[in-house]
């Protein structure tokens, strides 16, 4: 399985608040969104809020899932520090998706898993999620079949 760089995938163009000031301050209606990249399922949308998801060093980035959203299994080759903003996002780990299985976790949950912890997650109404991690960040799908960079 490759490891693709989600901005270099996504061919991002960076904010002038996370392309490497000092200091970064939004409001809510400030944060810029756009289509979600393509290493993730069609339908989701990121704000890249601080860094560059494709460099080495921290970034932090939202994503916005509709209602019903998936993310097959995955790992990523680095920590994965997530906290959800709004809505209900599923959790759960291993290498089937098992939505039974998946904590329900709401507002102001937190998550941080290890590189290569196999999981996936769901979405149950609009949710949005706060991702910290430290670049150059990548996503690596168990199943080859469900990466939708092919």
């Amino acid at each position: 399985m490759k490891t693709l760089v989600i901005a270099a995938a996504a061919g991002l163009m960076l904010p002038a608040a996370a392309a490497g000031q000092a200091h970064v301050m939004l409001e809510p209606d400030e944060i810029e969104w756009s289509a979600g990249p393509p290493s993730l399922p069609e339908g989701s949308e990121f704000a890249l809020l601080h860094g560059n998801p494709s460099e080495e060093g921290v970034f932090v980035m939202r994503l916005r899932l509709p209602d019903g959203y998936a993310i097959p299994p995955h790992t990523h080759p680095g920590t994965e520090i997530v906290t959800v903003v709004s809505g209900e996002f599923h959790l759960g780990m291993g290498e089937v998706a098992d939505r039974n299985a998946a904590q329900a976790l709401g507002p102001g949950s937190f998550f941080a898993f290890d590189p290569g912890m196999a999981h996936y997650a769901f979405a149950q109404g609009e949710t949005v999620v706060q991702l910290s991690a430290a670049g150059p960040w990548g996503i690596d799908y168990i199943n080859p079949e469900d990466d939708p960079r092919r």
